[in-house]
């Protein structure tokens, strides 16, 4: 489900807040860059609101965000869809594309899901890359095309039966949601949604989601 597809009047002020820069970090991306909406109070808040509404009262317990690396969606368009070969455009090596950068989403930060939660009543989770969380971990490694990631998160953070959201800024391939599904759903919780800010509806990302809903304000191509 899309909220762009329900006529919003916040959706337009939304997407126009959200800026592509050409040619950043490497001549030939477009990059989806969510910082300009931050900027803008009103915006910012109409972003948080509607998901908040949409989440509110559905006895949601946990929202999770993610940690993943930053991901240049045009590039991999233009390389017919092999990140290995948007990689090389890039002027990155193979080897260097299986180590992800740890730091890829908190440049931005962890910023959709801790107002989500607290306008919610839920409890906020970060699932992080490895060694980026002290104390026991559980741990999800999945495979991506040039490679494997893995997600963590802290044992004991997510109980049984408990009912998550999982939020991020971006969904392109879907794999790190994916992976996130997964790591909760092994300790017993059932992930009711994923939402999302921006879709690439190019990449086919919410086929990989095995069945589970995603919700999400603005599609870019």
């Amino acid at each position: 489900m899309s909220a762009y597809k329900d006529k919003d009047a916040r959706i337009n002020g939304i997407k126009d807040q959200i800026r592509v820069v050409p040619n950043f970090p490497k001549p030939g991306i477009m990059f989806q860059d969510i910082t300009t909406l931050l900027l803008k109070p009103k915006e910012f808040k109409d972003t948080i609101d509607m998901f908040v509404e949409r989440y509110k009262g559905k006895n949601i317990s946990v929202v999770a965000e993610l940690e993943k690396e930053p991901f240049y969606h045009s590039d991999l368009l233009q390389s017919g869809g092999c990140p290995i070969l948007a990689r090389k455009k890039m002027g990155i090596s193979i080897i260097q594309s299986i180590v992800p950068d740890v730091d890829g989403i908190e440049a931005r930060g962890f910023i959709f899901g801790p107002p989500i939660a607290l306008a919610i009543g839920a409890k906020f989770v970060p699932l992080r890359k490895p060694k980026k969380l002290p104390g026991k971990v559980i741990s999800e490694e999945y495979i991506l095309e040039y490679g494997r990631d893995c997600l963590e998160m802290h044992v004991g953070a997510v109980e049984s039966a408990e009912r998550a959201l999982v939020v991020d800024d971006l969904i392109a391939t879907g794999g790190t949601l994916c992976a996130a599904i997964n790591l909760l759903e092994r300790v017993g919780a059932e992930v009711v949604e994923c939402a999302c800010v921006i879709e690439l509806p190019d990449l086919k990302g919410r086929e990989r989601l095995n069945g589970k809903p995603l919700y999400v304000l603005v599609e870019s191509h």
